[in-house]
C-alpha cells in the first residue's frame, strides 16, 4: 500500500470524503459528544468556544444553537462551504475560518476549545506540538481544552494487524479502508476509497500513533494541566482496546 504524502491533509478532504463525512456520523452520536462537551468544557450560553478542525460544523453549530459564541476552523474549503450554508440559515453565532489548525488566534480569546472526529495526530511530532500551543494561546487563564483521539496505541494495536481491511455500506455509500501501522514511524497509513451513485474516489490518509503517556506530555510541554480521560463520551473508563480516547486538560489560571 501507498504511503501518505506528508501534508496529505491538505487535499484529502475534498469530493466524496467530505459527502461521505457529513452523512455517516449517527445522530446519536453526535447528541453524545454534545452532552460531553457541554458538560466537561463547563460550557453555558456565551461561552466562547474554538472548534479545531471544525468540518462542516457538526458541533459547531448545535453549540452556537444553544449560545455558545462559536469559531469554526478547518483547512477544507469544502466542509467550510458546507459550514457557512448552515449558518446562513440560521444556527446562531458561528463563524468559520480556513486556515491551517496550527494557525488559530493568538490571543487569549476562548473560554473552552475541542478538536473532536479524530482531526488530531495528522501532523508529525513538531506539527502536533505546535498545535497544542496554539490552542493553548489561544484559551484564556483557565480556559478548558477537549480531545478526541482514536489512534492511540492502546486503542489500534490491540485491534489490528500489520495490516487490515474494513468494509461498510453506510448513509448511501460503499466505504472501504485497507489499513496497515508502520512500527517505524509511529504512524497507522490509511487507503479510503468511497463510492455513490457511479462515482469512486480513493484517498491516503496518515495518522500518528501516540501511547496514552506520550500524549499527556505533549499537553504538559504545551502549557496544559491534564485531568481526566475516558474512553467514550459516556465516561467509560479509558482501557486497553477503548475504541477513543477523550481527554480535557486546562490552561493554568
Amino acid at each position: 500500500m501507498s504511503t501518505a504524502p506528508p501534508d496529505w491533509w491538505a487535499s484529502f478532504f475534498s469530493g466524496l470524503a467530505v459527502e461521505f463525512w457529513q452523512a455517516a456520523v449517527p445522530g446519536e452520536a453526535t447528541a453524545q459528544d454534545l452532552a460531553f462537551l457541554w458538560k466537561h468544557l463547563g460550557l453555558s450560553a456565551g461561552s466562547r468556544v474554538l472548534d479545531a478542525a471544525c468540518g462542516a460544523g457538526r458541533l459547531t453549530h448545535p453549540l452556537a444553537a444553544r449560545g455558545c459564541a462559536m469559531t469554526g476552523v478547518d483547512i477544507s474549503a469544502e466542509f467550510l462551504a458546507a459550514a457557512r450554508a448552515v449558518a446562513s440559515e440560521g444556527s446562531g453565532s458561528a463563524r468559520f475560518r480556513q486556515a491551517d489548525m496550527r494557525d488559530l488566534p493568538r490571543e487569549a480569546e476562548f473560554d473552552a476549545a475541542f478538536c473532536f472526529g479524530n482531526s488530531f495526530g495528522f501532523l508529525d511530532d513538531a506539527g502536533n506540538a505546535d498545535f497544542l500551543r496554539a490552542v493553548a494561546r489561544a484559551l484564556r487563564p483557565g480556559g478548558r481544552f477537549a480531545l478526541d483521539y482514536g489512534q492511540t496505541a492502546e486503542s489500534i494495536l490491540p485491534r489490528l494487524g500489520l495490516e487490515g481491511r474494513q468494509e461498510a455500506d453506510m448513509a448511501g455509500f460503499h466505504f472501504a479502508e485497507d489499513t496497515r501501522y508502520d512500527p517505524a514511524s509511529a504512524r497507522i497509513e490509511n487507503r479510503f476509497t468511497f463510492c455513490r451513485d457511479g462515482r469512486t474516489e480513493t484517498k491516503l490518509a496518515s495518522q500518528r500513533v501516540y501511547l496514552l503517556a506520550d500524549l499527556v506530555s505533549l499537553l504538559e510541554d504545551a502549557g496544559f494541566d491534564v485531568g481526566p480521560c475516558w474512553g467514550s463520551p459516556l465516561e467509560e473508563p479509558f482501557a486497553l482496546g477503548s475504541p477513543r480516547l477523550l481527554l480535557v486538560a486546562s490552561k493554568p489560571a
